[in-house]
């Protein structure tokens, strides 16, 4: 397969960094594997499409007082998963790790014993979400306690180098992409509540405002 100029130049440029990262994970499966292992599939498993995080973002919505931070992390998962999936991953077209047999990282995969994944490998499309939804929440709660959810992003992380499905540089550039894309659903969040609250009388905006799940059932 013919690399893009932009996949051949991620592979010379993060060589080194790339390497020694996949190496120190492939040293951790021979070491503890039968352990860590089972862990990194599962937690690859749980980001898969990024179904946790607007699993997460829809059940907020359904609140009142917390459907700024539902709203802001819906949009930021796709406002993510449009840059990465739709944009990224096809016009760089870098293969992933393990597609490359003639490097140890094919070795490494085997070793593993992880399932093969098709797409393209840059970015991550597992780690911009997490990154995404996480940040999202953490800008519109303001409240350290949250910072706590990137343990998720940092487990994500690593899970994804792990099972050999990302090379690190995949995910350095997923975690810009998820926290950019928090900031820019942020902004637009703000836009679209400071709009409702100015037309409440209005019924739909009411409705968006005002309207919550648990009063709802409550009058039932």
């Amino acid at each position: 397969m013919e690399l893009t100029h932009a996949a051949l130049w991620l592979n010379e440029f993060f060589s080194d960094f790339d390497g020694a990262l996949l190496g120190a994970c492939h040293s951790l499966a021979e070491s503890a594997g039968t352990v860590v292992t089972p862990i990194a599939k599962a937690i690859t498993f749980i980001g898969e499409k990024g179904i946790l995080m607007l699993f997460i973002a829809v059940v907020l919505i359904c609140f009142r007082k917390a459907r700024p931070a539902g709203v802001c992390m819906f949009g930021s998962v796709c406002c993510g998963a449009l840059i990465t999936n739709l944009i990224l991953k096809d016009f760089v077209a870098r293969p992933r790790p393990f597609n490359n047999v003639v490097m140890p990282y094919y070795g490494y995969w085997l070793s593993v014993g992880s399932p093969a994944e098709d797409g393209f490998s840059f970015p991550s499309g597992h780690v911009t979400a997490a990154a995404a939804g996480v940040t999202a929440l953490a800008l519109v709660v303001k409240n350290r306690k949250v910072l706590w959810a990137y343990v998720y992003v940092a487990l994500m992380c690593v899970s994804r180098c792990y099972l050999m499905a990302h090379y690190p540089s995949d995910v350095l550039a997923a975690l810009i992409v998820g926290v950019f894309s928090a900031f820019a659903a942020f902004a637009v969040t703000k836009l679209i509540f400071v709009f409702s609250e100015k037309h409440k009388n209005n019924r739909f905006f009411g409705f968006v405002l005002n309207f919550d799940v648990s009063e709802a059932l409550c009058k039932k």
